[in-house]
Formats: structure tokens, C-alpha cells, sequence
């Protein structure tokens, strides 16, 4: 049995934004899943410009990917003229994620099908999980969730999930770039230098959003993972 875990994702508070900014946001969606494939074996694509779908195909790799993928949309930057309560939303979480694990019965990269057991739980879990919406705000409790056939292996994950959803919800946008690009492989000498500041303040805002735990986490995510390759 060859597992695979899908991505789903959707914009929070999309409609916050004006028709200029979802190009943009659009543009930068494309940007992030051209930079993952770089590192990745994922097959990602965009659906009606605030919807994200991806298969990665080494599931011990989607926590990281998840991750950057969250902190990229939360690192973009939109300059909106006017400032509303939901697109404060958007710029605080970005984005929600379901990792859905299992197998996939139909899976084309050239025809751009994907089919089975992984994306259904992934996108069911979205479903499951949106805000709920009034006149006056939106309520989020979580915005990453994991979901497979295996309630012990979603507890676990899940509660690692929590944990870092808080981390990742309070960083600031700067933050979110210097870690995206941690994950990545960058050392803090290339942050700095690709962002051009001090490797002093690099090491300095990673220990503010809790890169130890993080990473801590990623590793945890990929030992459990490729455990449960080699059992299958």
C-alpha cells in the first residue's frame, strides 16, 4: 500500500479582498507551489483562486510543507487601502489546512486527476472545520487538522496540530518569512542575507516563534511517517 497525504487549503476571509488583491494572492499561490516543487515530490494546483490542492508524495514531508505553506500565505504582502475586520483575518491565519493520509486510487499529474481515500479526508475535514460567520466576526478555533482512517494516528497528530497552530497564528509576517525559509534548508547566514539583516536578529525572531518546538515537531512528524511506510 503506497499512502499518500493531500493538502486541501482555503483562503480565510478571501472575500475580504478586492478583485486586485486576489490576483495577487493568486500569483503568489502559483509562486509557493513552483517553489515547493523545487524540494518536494508534491503535485499542487489551485482551484477558483483561494482553493489549494496538493499530493505529496512522501507523507513524512507534509508537516514541513504545511507549515511553509502556511507561513508564506501569512508572510505575503497585501497593501489594502482599506483595512476591514475580515481581511485582519486573513493577514492573523492565512490560511486553513487538512492533511488527509491514505491511499489514492486515481492519481494523474497530466491529467490532473486525483482520486481516493487521502483527498476525501482532507477535504471532508475542511468542510467539517469552517468558520463560522456573522454580521459582526468571524470564529476560527483551529485552522490546521489532520484525518486519516486511523483515530489514534489523528489524535496524535492532531494534538501536535494544536500546539503549533498557536505558534504559528501569533507570529508576525516576518517571522513567517524567516521561517518558511528555515524549513526550507536556508541557514540563518542565507536568511540574513537574502532578506538583508543581521544573522543576530534571524536567530532572534526563529527563538521568538519557537523553532526548536517546530522543528521538533517536523522531526516527529517524519519518524512516525516512515515508520508507518515501512509497516505498509
Amino acid at each position: 500500500m503506497n499512502n499518500k497525504i493531500v493538502l486541501s487549503g482555503d483562503i480565510i476571509a478571501s472575500t475580504s479582498l478586492t478583485a486586485e488583491e486576489k490576483s495577487v494572492l493568486e500569483l503568489e499561490l502559483k509562486a509557493l507551489i513552483s517553489l515547493l516543487e523545487k524540494d518536494f515530490s508534491i503535485y499542487g494546483r489551485i482551484i477558483k483562486g483561494d482553493y489549494l490542492e496538493m499530493v505529496v508524495e512522501n507523507p513524512q514531508e507534509a508537516l514541513t510543507i504545511a507549515i511553509v505553506i502556511k507561513c508564506y500565505i501569512k508572510s505575503i504582502f497585501i497593501d489594502s487601502k482599506i483595512e476591514t475586520s475580515r481581511s485582519k483575518y486573513f493577514k492573523n491565519y492565512g490560511i486553513r489546512l487538512a492533511l488527509g493520509y491514505g491511499e489514492l486510487s486515481r492519481y494523474d499529474k497530466v491529467s490532473e486527476v486525483i482520486d481516493g481515500e487521502a483527498i476525501y479526508y482532507s477535504g471532508r475535514k475542511i468542510s467539517e472545520e469552517r468558520p463560522t460567520y456573522n454580521k459582526e466576526r468571524i470564529v476560527i478555533k483551529n485552522t490546521l487538522f489532520f484525518n486519516s482512517n486511523d483515530e489514534k494516528l489523528n489524535d496524535n497528530i492532531n494534538c501536535i496540530l494544536g500546539l503549533l497552530d498557536v505558534l504559528l497564528n501569533n507570529a508576525t509576517a516576518k517571522q513567517c518569512e524567516i521561517l518558511y525559509l528555515r524549513l526550507l534548508g536556508n541557514s540563518e547566514k542565507e536568511i540574513a542575507n537574502k532578506l538583508n539583516i543581521k544573522q543576530p536578529t534571524v536567530n532572534k525572531q526563529l527563538s521568538s516563534i519557537g523553532w526548536n518546538a517546530i522543528e521538533r515537531a517536523t522531526s516527529y512528524f517524519k519518524s512516525t511517517f516512515l515508520a508507518l511506510r515501512k509497516i505498509w
